[in-house]
């Protein structure tokens, strides 16, 4: 797609299909689909930054109240660690890459070329800000709406009588089956500024590097890269 000049029903028709909401204004989803890269390349002066924190809220809200009411039994520990599951990184991107939503990404330059629209870290941003721009244009019913479109079989998948299995020890697991070593985890890189640093991991199996990730945190970066290593190792052969 094009950077340039908003152009709601050129530049975002898809993604409103997609999402099953037309917007009343699209300036509140231009806003969510424009990365602080983008802002301080041009005389934009609003980013995704504070739509990405309401949005993380209303997220949790939604899959949280969809849960209370589905497993009424469940005790608040296995709920936490489902929803936990549901509103991560990994969880979120794959959402974001269903959506198609990196190409609707409105991105600075050095942001564009260094692969900005397939990081994990802007795409579940840029979902969490679509959200939030939903929640304000057309209020909570509208939001609710959109998360459950989207979202509601891997909630109803949810299996609150046990906690979701990580994919470190599923990783860990299958490695073991075959009787190689266990897998182990490496932080190779970080970027970002202080209080939005994000890690990047690389999970080794056999001291061959099997699979890499990003995080906002180290343990979020590691289960990332066990999640691409478990791809690989699934698809040997």
């Amino acid at each position: 797609m094009t950077e340039g000049p908003y152009d709601h029903e050129q530049n975002f028709a898809p993604l409103q299909a997609s999402l099953g909401y037309e917007f009343a204004d699209g300036r509140l989803l231009e806003r969510a689909l424009t990365h602080r890269s983008y802002a301080n390349e041009s005389e934009v002066t609003e980013n995704n930054q504070r739509l990405e924190f309401l949005g993380d809220s209303v997220l949790g809200l939604v899959i949280a109240e969809r849960m209370f009411a589905l497993f009424p039994h469940a005790p608040e520990g296995s709920l936490s660690s489902w929803l936990a599951s549901l509103v991560n990184e990994g969880a979120l991107t794959e959402v974001a890459n269903a959506l198609e939503l990196g190409r609707f990404l409105r991105l600075g330059r050095g942001e564009i070329l260094s692969g900005g629209r397939e990081k994990p870290s802007l795409l579940a941003d840029a979902y969490e800000a679509v959200l939030a721009a939903v929640y304000l244009d057309g209020g909570l019913e509208a939001v609710r709406d959109v998360i459950l479109r989207l979202q509601a079989d891997a909630i109803d998948g949810c299996e609150p009588s046990a906690p979701p299995e990580d994919f470190k020890s599923r990783l860990q697991r299958l490695v073991q089956a075959e009787g190689a070593f266990r897998p182990k985890y490496d932080i190779i890189s970080e970027r970002g500024p202080a209080h939005e640093r994000i890690f990047i991991a690389a999970a080794l199996v056999d001291d061959e590097v099997f699979g890499e990730g990003e995080g906002r945190s180290k343990k979020e970066a590691e289960q990332q890269a066990a999640h691409a290593a478990l791809k690989r190792w699934e698809d040997r052969g």
